[in-house]
């Protein structure tokens, strides 16, 4: 059966579903999981976040920021693309990069900075 969906009436033209927390927090969890089960061997970023699964991610909006960061907080991996996708900002460093757990703890930080809880 269909799920029925609540459509945002501010621009009808681009209706996409409007998920409860429950739903965005089950459907973030499934989308990462096989993102990670797809793209477990692969090291090549651009790979990995191109992958649909990271996309569906991406384009779940601001909504899904604070469950990225604490997944990043219990283990840091590579949302960083997602992140300053999502959000227009990227507060790693350039001597940060290339190092996963400095570059999660800035993004950690930002949120932080930023207002958000997880």
């Amino acid at each position: 059966m269909e799920q029925p969906y609540r459509i945002s009436g501010v621009n009808s033209c681009f209706a996409y579903p409007i998920l409860d927390t429950a739903d965005l927090e089950e459907t973030f969890l499934e989308l990462a999981e096989q993102w990670r089960r797809d793209t477990g061997m692969k090291s090549i970023v651009s790979k990995m976040s191109m992958h649909p699964a990271y996309q569906r991610i991406i384009g779940m909006g601001q909504p899904v920021i604070p469950l990225i960061l604490r997944d990043m907080e219990k283990d840091p991996d590579h949302w960083f693309w997602a992140l300053q996708a999502i959000t227009g900002a990227n507060p790693v460093k350039s001597e940060q990069r290339g190092f996963l757990k400095q570059m999660a703890q800035a993004w950690l930080q930002w949120g932080k900075e930023n207002g958000y809880r997880w």
